[in-house]
């Protein structure tokens, strides 16, 4: 054996050595696990379960703005083919990084067109409050299928 072909040997062995040392730094048994299914999840600024779940609701409408750090979402005015004299706006505000009830706050604008002209109307409380238990239905489900696998 020449001391060139010793010295590869070895340099291949220290190469080695120091990847399995790497790699074994990695793997340790204290390192957390994540709790997907955990009801605070704040990979973005508020819970993701809600976010997703209000981005999906509110889906039928064309959005003006979408923050996902400061929880808010706005869509731009809908008509419904079906009524086309008739449009609504939504606001949906995230208030929590938890997974509850009140976390959610649902806003709706209505209007009407009279001679041409939009003009405001109201929007029946019961409305909004659909479009509230939807969200929290939605992300109640949502967050069954993280636990589910």
């Amino acid at each position: 054996m020449t001391a060139s072909s010793t010295t590869t040997r070895i340099a291949r062995a220290a190469i080695a050595v120091a990847a399995i040392a790497t790699l074994a730094a990695c793997g340790g048994r204290d390192r957390p696990k994540a709790d997907l299914a955990a009801a605070n999840v704040t990979t973005i600024g508020v819970n993701s379960y809600l976010w997703r779940a209000a981005l999906e609701t509110v889906s039928f409408a064309p959005l003006l703005q979408a923050d996902s750090n400061g929880g808010v979402i706005v869509t731009d005015w809908y008509s419904n083919p079906q009524n086309p004299g008739e449009r609504v706006k939504v606001t949906v505000s995230i208030l929590d990084q938890d997974l509850r009830a009140d976390a959610i706050r649902v806003a709706a604008s209505r209007e009407v067109n009279q001679n041409g002209a939009w003009v405001d109307a109201p929007v029946q409380a019961a409305t909004v409050q659909k479009l509230e238990d939807i969200i929290l239905t939605k992300a109640r489900e949502l967050r069954r299928q993280a636990i589910a696998g």
